[in-house]
């Protein structure tokens, strides 16, 4: 794992000096070695810092050139197949001069050009400078594991693997996006191929970026999750048939191959084990089928409603893996808080991503490789919600009009606010206010998926948006528009296939990868390989939910490994007590960055509607922090980058 940065300089000599500061940025990313490149006839720079997994000689050094020094590259990523495509061009005449999976990608795009990404099996982003066609290549994977960011300004083109490194340039502003930041406000995230400075954008996945001599940018897809799930639906049309025990062993199967690919490097791989049924699948695959001495990690929280560590203990020791746990704390929280703004570059809503940079740093100690289980929510149909909005949308659509219309109006007259005070003595839901306002928003978007989705996955909504912000701005395309492209599919596949595309790619990737890389561990998703979502997303949605179900045919699999009663149990997801935290020994960072008379000054946030959250939030223990944390997160990044 690596970190990885050019320039392409129309007017000016390539600096070394700041190439060099700039790749400097990203040291955390890989310390093991770094290497600069500047062509002097292009005016192109490139640089690389190194994380040794395969291949630890220096033969494996970054930037790397083809024999004739026509070619040159930086990567970021594994290519699990290298062995195999290595084999394909040897028989082609190809030598190696190393035995690093760099050098296969070079040879590969020598061989077969931009084609060649469709050999390759793993995460990755590159960058090649084609000397012969004065091209600049950028290239991510598939589900955008591995990030890249690019910025331009009409004759000045920067990429890396982290905004800190583009933005160290002198000549690059420091702009805020008000059109991303009210994306983040509605999400927690910054949806592809948006970021938090004009200019700078991330290349979404599964796509190429070229620049030439001419400052001609030209943007391609070569993989979209989405089609496989409408070559599902077409094969269901011309009425194939899938069997359960063909299904069941077929995936299997795939799923068997993928994870042992994950184990190849030559540094000692670890596995981050939750207890939930993802993790616990990878665990157990590798343990019955392969002979690597298995280290599992987990973390757990002190406080026991939050705390799932004893269920991936029983894991452990029904697989005899060499476990070792720890314990997130308010006071680890604290300290790692403020850091999150130099990891993430940007404002990152996740909360998961202290205990996850937390787990990073403890597993670092261990080994230099971990596997964790993200992706199987989404490909499986794992998380909850999705049969929760499923019903919601189903039940409105069959309400006639007259009656929400009365829905709403009543809702208005009452208000959220008090609305939720007569309901609450008479129900378990927290939060009540919030989820009321989604009610109200929800019912005048019945027939639209897209709408209600949104609508219930967001923290802030649009209009609450609109009187927050106090500068102008816009709610941008995203790929949430691409429910448009998935509408004849039915309403649970419709959500996955945009998950996939949105939640999974800006949130949970970018939270994993972040993490660990800032404690200089490499983290693989065996979810993640392409066979698996090319087989599962054309498969009906009885083997994803059944029965109430959720992840039904991974449970079938799982069942044939261990007992039901280590891994059935209710899905929680990687809750963080933030609510308890907040309320103790992080409510002064609540009243340092979020008073309102700071607030005020900034002229960015309506000071009013800040403090009523807050005043909300100390005075009622059903309300979330959610909302206030983004705001949170927001102005401690401005302060550190802004």
């Amino acid at each position: 794992m690596c970190g990885i940065v050019g320039i392409w300089d129309y007017r000016n000599r390539i600096s070394r000096e700041i190439l060099e500061k700039m790749r400097n940025k990203l040291a955390h990313r890989g310390s093991d070695d770094a290497g600069i490149f500047i062509d002097e006839k292009t005016n192109i720079g490139l640089g690389h810092q190194r994380l040794s997994i395969i291949d630890l000689s220096p033969l494996g050094h970054q930037p790397m050139a083809n024999d004739d020094k026509s070619l040159w590259i930086v990567l970021n990523g594994e290519i699990y197949n290298f062995k195999e495509i290595r084999k394909e061009l040897e028989n082609k005449g190809y030598r190696f001069k190393s035995n690093s999976d760099t050098e296969i990608i070079l040879k590969s795009y020598q061989e077969w050009g931009k084609e060649a990404v469709n050999k390759f099996r793993g995460m990755f982003s590159f960058a090649i400078l084609d000397k012969k066609k004065e091209k600049l290549i950028l290239c991510r994977d598939r589900a955008g594991v591995k990030p890249l960011y690019y910025y331009f300004d009409g004759n000045l083109f920067i990429f890396a693997s982290e905004i800190k490194a583009i933005i160290s340039h002198p000549k690059v502003k420091k702009e805020i996006n008000f059109d991303a930041l009210a994306l983040f406000l509605e999400f927690g995230y910054i949806p592809e191929p948006h970021s938090i400075f004009k200019n700078i954008y991330k290349l979404e996945p599964g796509h190429f970026l070229e620049i030439d001599k001419n400052k001609k940018i030209k943007k391609e897809k070569y993989w979209d999750v989405i089609d496989f799930y409408l070559k599902g639906f077409e094969e269901k049309n011309n009425g194939k048939d899938f069997k359960e025990t063909e299904v069941e062993e077929e995936l299997e199967r795939i799923l068997i191959d993928s994870f042992k690919l994950r184990l190849v490097s030559d540094v000692p791989v670890g596995i981050f084990l939750s207890g939930g049924i993802d993790s616990t699948l990878v665990t157990a695959l590798l343990a019955k089928n392969t002979d690597y001495l298995l280290k599992t990690f987990t973390i757990g929280f002190q406080e026991k409603e939050y705390n799932e560590a004893i269920y991936a203990k029983k894991i452990a020791q029904y697989f005899g893996t060499e476990h070792y746990e720890m314990f997130c704390t308010q006071k680890d929280a604290l300290d790692i808080i403020p850091k999150l703004s130099e990891i993430y570059d940007e404002p990152f809503g996740d909360s998961s991503a202290i205990p996850t940079y937390l787990l990073s740093k403890f597993v670092r100690n261990q080994v230099k490789v971990s596997l964790s289980a993200d992706a199987g929510d989404e490909i499986f149909c794992g998380y909850n919600h999705y049969q929760q909005i499923n019903n919601i949308f189903q039940k409105i659509n069959r309400i006639p009009s007259s009656a929400l219309f009365l829905g709403k109006k009543s809702i208005q007259l009452l208000s959220p606010g008090l609305l939720a005070s007569i309901i609450k003595p008479i129900t378990k839901y927290s939060n009540l206010q919030n989820k009321i306002r989604k009610i109200e928003r929800v019912l005048d978007k019945k027939d639209n998926l897209k709408e209600v989705f949104t609508t219930i996955d967001s923290y802030w909504l649009k209009d609450e948006i609109v009187s927050l912000l106090l500068n102008d701005f816009s709610f941008p395309k995203t790929f949430f528009d691409e429910f448009e492209r998935v509408k004849n599919l039915d309403p649970i596949t419709q959500m996955q296939a945009i998950d996939y595309k949105t939640y999974l790619c800006s949130d949970i990737l970018t939270k994993v990868d972040r993490a660990t890389m800032a404690a200089g561990l490499e983290g693989r998703e065996p979810f993640l390989d392409q066979n698996i979502i090319e087989y599962t997303a054309k498969l009906p949605l009885k083997f994803k939910y059944q029965n109430g179900y959720n992840k039904y045919i991974l449970r079938k699999v799982l069942d044939k490994y261990l007992p039901k009663e280590l891994f059935e149990k209710p899905k929680r997801g990687f809750v963080v007590p933030m609510n308890v935290w907040f309320r103790d020994k992080l409510k002064p960072l609540l009243k340092e960055y979020l008073n309102p008379k700071k607030i005020k000054q900034e002229e960015i946030f309506n000071s009013n509607l800040i403090e009523k959250e807050l005043n909300d939030f100390f005075s009622n223990k059903s309300v979330d922090i959610t909302r206030l944390w983004l705001v949170l997160t927001f102005e401690m990044w401005k302060e550190k980058w802004v």
